[in-house]
This record gives C-alpha cells, structure tokens and sequence, in this order.
C-alpha cells in the first residue's frame, strides 16, 4: 500500500510539473505575441496567435486530467476512510477523544 501510495504521489508530481511547464509555455508565447503585434504581418500574428490557443488547449486539458485526477483520488481517500471508521470504531473515535481529554487537562492546568 505505502508503495502504491508513493507511486502516485510520483505520478502527480510529474503531470503537476509538466502543467505548469505547459503554463510557462503559453505565458511566453502570450508575451511573444505582444511584441510581434507592433511590426508584424497578418500571416505571422496569425500563426503566433494558433501556437497559443495549441498550448492553451494542452493546458486546459491537463488542467482537467488534474482535476479528475484529484477527484478520483480523493473518492478513494474517502471511501479507504469510510471503510477504516466502520471496521475500527472505537479507534476512530476513541483517540481523538482521548487526545481531547489529554488537551483538556493540560489546559486546565494553567
């Protein structure tokens, strides 16, 4: 499970960087196009502005990929909770009731 876990852990790592790779990319062209705007012709603004919408679509489908990524992991992590809290109750409750307590008296203490 842990190595599981850590493998993941990689694998977000790595869309997470080439996303914001990809937004570097776009904001560089965005800038590219600015400069060219002033001396340059129809043809060159038009091919500049289609290479930004290519990778502001590759962002925005990474961004999505991320996002149902996330979501689908997240369901994971809930239903992995779910099932831990019905299998051990008393642990689940149990220590953060304790912790409380512990809490409670190191206060009072004061």
């Amino acid at each position: 499970m842990h190595i599981a876990l850590y493998r993941n852990r990689h694998t977000i790592e790595g869309r997470k960087d080439q996303l914001v790779r990809d937004l570097k990319h776009v904001v560089v062209d965005a800038d590219e196009l600015l400069n060219e705007l002033a001396n340059s012709t129809a043809e060159e603004f038009a091919a500049t502005r289609t290479r930004i919408e290519d990778r502001l679509g590759k962002a925005r489908a990474a961004l999505e990929d991320a996002r149902v990524t996330a979501s689908r992991k997240l369901g994971a992590a809930a239903d992995a909770t779910q099932e831990y809290v019905h299998e051990n109750p008393w642990k689940a409750i149990g220590l953060p009731v304790v912790a409380g307590l512990i809490v409670a008296f190191l206060l009072s203490r004061r």
